[in-house]
Formats: C-alpha cells, sequence, structure tokens
C-alpha cells in the first residue's frame, strides 16, 4: 500500500468511499445520498487523509465492491483491512463475518454462539454498528432473531440493509404499490 489517502466511487446503491494507509483499508463509506456528502462524511471521520488515484490493491477492492453491489458473487475476504484501534472482540467479530458468503445469512445470536460467547447477541450487534469496513465487513449480512432486519447504521437504515441482501441474492425483492 501508498501513504494515506482516499476515493469515492459509483455503485448501484449510490457513491461510496473508500480511506486506506500503508497497512490496508482503513475505512469504507456508505451512500450519504451524494458524491459530496459521502465525501464530507469519509473525510470527517477521517480528516488527515487526502483524495487521490487509489493504489492497485485499493482499486481491486473497489473494482470488488462495485462488482458485488452489482449482484455478483464478489469475494472480498482477500482486501487488507488495517484494524489499529479496532477492540480485539470486534476484529474477531469482523474476521468472522467476512467468511459470510453473498446470499448468506447469520443472526446476532449464531455469531455469538459460534464464537464461544452464547447469549453475546447484543454485544455482536454493537460491532456491527461501529464496522468502519461495511461491504467488506458484509454486516447487512447479519440479522436478527428470527431473520428479522434488526437495525442498520448507514443512511437509509434497514432499507438500505434489505437492498443490499436482495442484491446479493439473501432476499426476495419485495413488490411495491407503484
Amino acid at each position: 500500500m501508498t501513504a494515506q489517502g482516499y476515493a469515492v466511487f459509483g455503485t448501484a446503491i449510490g457513491d461510496c468511499g473508500i480511506a486506506w494507509n500503508e497497512r490496508g483499508v482503513i475505512a469504507v463509506q456508505l451512500p450519504e445520498g451524494s458524491e459530496e456528502k459521502t465525501r464530507a462524511r469519509l473525510t470527517a471521520r477521517l480528516p488527515d487523509v487526502t483524495e487521490s488515484a487509489p493504489p492497485g490493491e485499493v482499486q481491486r477492492a473497489i473494482d470488488g465492491i462495485v462488482s458485488l453491489m452489482d449482484g455478483k458473487r464478489t469475494d472480498l475476504t482477500e482486501v487488507g483491512l488495517d484494524y489499529e484501534g479496532v477492540p480485539d472482540f470486534h476484529h474477531r467479530v469482523y474476521e468472522f463475518i467476512r467468511t459470510i458468503p453473498p446470499g448468506k445469512t447469520l443472526t446476532y445470536g449464531d455469531i455469538a454462539n459460534i464464537l464461544g460467547m452464547p447469549g453475546g447477541a447484543q454485544a455482536v450487534g454493537q460491532a456491527m454498528g461501529r464496522n468502519p469496513f461495511p461491504i467488506i465487513v458484509p454486516c447487512h449480512r447479519v440479522l436478527a432473531a428470527g431473520g428479522k432486519d434488526g437495525g442498520f447504521s448507514a443512511r437509509g437504515g434497514v432499507a438500505t440493509k434489505r437492498r443490499m441482501l436482495v442484491i446479493e441474492g439473501a432476499l426476495a425483492d419485495e413488490p411495491t404499490l407503484f
């Protein structure tokens, strides 16, 4: 990787952002309604990054995100992430979440049980709410008990989460009144 930087790029769900440093991707920003708002949100989180052309590894991550949001079964597990400052438990959760393939989902409780923390669904949910790498760490694939949506902290909330799951084939597209 090269020095710290960021880029904003278009996807089927809107303009996303990605930031990196020499160790890997440090953040992904889901769409905020416009390219300018996405850029503003990302630079508010990371005021020291400057917009620049992404290095090869980051461009491959961008291409993978675009492909995934176009409905292709793209594997993003090889994207290098910089976990500096991420609590150990969150790191464990994020690494496990990365193994959930497109089109599949698990519940917060499932993940807590698999990680050896029965009753830890709320802690898993809190980790999901603080995920600095959405899409690469696919927190949208984690549901509440009984397959209910649960929360989603990105702009658009649960509607954004559902849209991403429909694109990936994990949920059927729901008809609208119009």
